[in-house]
């Protein structure tokens, strides 16, 4: 008997571009809340074992999902780590040392430029469309940069320089190593990532010492939800379907939807460069996904 492989509807790529897009722009602010009440690795590690826990369990339920193998597990560990660790974990802990989330977005804006180099080492070349993009996207992220507080805290800098590096290191390997499917991937790499950002967050002296206040528990439910239930689930479906620079295209998307809600909701200041900035951050994002309207990554060389 043949069975038949799934493939995305049509809609599918543009239901999750829009959800990372716009719900993940939202969590820079999220996680400043959070980080209010909450140890930043900490509180971190207490959304991804919620939220990895729930669905690792419902999925399990439904009885569509074989468990996950050793070799699996290993490997959404690993991918887990660099993803949440080095990547959410790095903005949560520059977030806390006073950096914007709107500025802290725009630094994870270099992700895709990232991606592209990581992906090369599995011969996956950029277009020159997508290069243009990039180009682009990497000017408006450099304006944007200018505003605020990176340069009286060197070391907040230094932390959502490395945050987009890790991220992409994470997403471009977990999209050719063995992982379950489907959204048992999701499970697996949150999970593996949250004992990996306790570790870390214990090591560095974080405890919970006090009663986090009610913002920080919304906060707390926002980010399981809509960024890790919602937004991880569609960025780890995009990382498996299309080419990486439209799957990190997210990164020039949600400085746009994180400056607008600082400012508006976060009581956040910024400054001239921004309103250059953000029309050049769109216009790469539509070219972008104009260079991946083929969606499909290539198959790889045998």
């Amino acid at each position: 008997m043949t069975v038949e492989t799934k493939q995305p509807t049509q809609w599918g790529v543009p239901f999750a571009l829009a959800a990372v897009y716009v719900v993940w722009g939202s969590t820079y602010l999220a996680l400043r809340y959070l980080v209010e009440e909450f140890p930043a690795l900490l509180g971190s590690s207490l959304r991804l074992v919620i939220a990895g826990g729930a669905l690792y369990g419902w999925l399990r339920l439904r009885g569509h999902h074989p468990r996950p193998t050793k070799r699996q597990w290993r490997n959404g560990a690993i991918v887990g780590a660099v993803l949440f660790t080095g990547g959410m974990g790095m903005v949560a802990i520059a977030e806390q040392r006073g950096i914007g989330s709107g500025l802290a977005a725009t630094a994870i804006g270099t992700t895709p430029v990232w991606a592209v180099m990581v992906a090369g080492f599995w011969r996956q070349r950029p277009t020159p469309a997508e290069w243009i993009g990039l180009a682009i996207g990497m000017a408006g992220v450099v304006l944007l940069s200018r505003e605020g507080d990176f340069v009286l805290d060197p070391l907040g800098l230094l932390l959502v320089v490395i945050a987009p590096l890790a991220w992409a290191i994470g997403s471009v390997w977990g999209s050719h190593a063995d992982l379950p499917e489907g959204g048992m991937s999701t499970a697996v790499q949150m999970l593996g990532g949250c004992v990996a950002l306790a570790v870390v967050g214990f090591a560095r002296g974080e405890r919970f010492d006090t009663m986090p206040a009610a913002s920080g528990w919304w906060a707390l439910l926002y980010l399981i939800v809509f960024g890790s239930l919602v937004g991880f689930s569609a960025y780890a479906f995009l990382i498996r379907t299309v080419r990486p620079a439209l799957a990190t295209s997210y990164a020039y998307a949600n400085p746009v939807i994180a400056v607008f809600l600082g400012i508006w909701i976060g009581d956040e200041h910024l400054t001239g460069p921004v309103w250059v900035a953000l029309p050049l951050i769109v216009l790469s994002v539509a070219l972008i996904a104009i260079a991946g309207t083929g969606w499909r990554k290539a198959p790889p060389r045998s």
